[in-house]
C-alpha cells in the first residue's frame, strides 16, 4: 500500500535563469535545500527566518562543561574533603543562576523558530 501525499496539488512556475539563480542564492542564505519547501514557505508566510545558533550551541557546551566540573568538585568534596560545604552550595547556586537565564533564552529561541 502506498502512502498518500499530504500535499497532492502541484503548482508549476516559470522563471528566467537569473530569477532561478536569485531564488537559489536566497535558499542558500536561509539554509534551505528543498526548493519546494522554500517556495511554499515564501508563498504562505512571505519570509523565511534563518537563525545562526552556533554561539548559543557553544554557550550550551560551556554550560555542560561547567556542570561536569561542578559534579567532579562535589564528588571530590564528598570523597576526600577539601571543600567546605558552604563553598560547594555557593558553586551550585552560581551554576543554577547561570543556567536559568540560558534556559529562558533557549525557550524563547525555540518559540521564534517554530513560528
Amino acid at each position: 500500500m502506498t502512502k498518500k501525499r499530504v500535499r497532492n496539488v502541484p503548482i508549476n512556475i516559470w522563471v528566467r535563469p537569473d530569477e532561478l539563480e536569485t531564488i537559489q542564492e536566497r535558499m542558500a542564505e536561509a539554509g534551505i535545500r528543498n526548493m519546494s519547501a522554500y517556495i511554499r514557505k515564501m508563498a504562505l508566510d512571505g519570509y523565511v527566518l534563518h537563525v545562526d545558533l552556533a554561539p548559543v550551541k557553544e554557550l550550551v557546551s560551556l554550560q555542560r562543561r561547567c556542570a561536569n566540573n561542578l559534579n567532579q568538585a562535589a564528588i571530590h568534596a564528598n570523597s576526600y574533603g577539601g571543600f567546605y560545604p558552604d563553598e560547594l552550595k555557593q558553586l551550585q547556586k552560581d551554576y543554577a543562576d547561570l543556567w536559568g537565564p540560558l534556559s529562558d533564552l533557549l525557550a524563547q529561541l525555540s518559540a521564534i523558530l517554530t513560528l
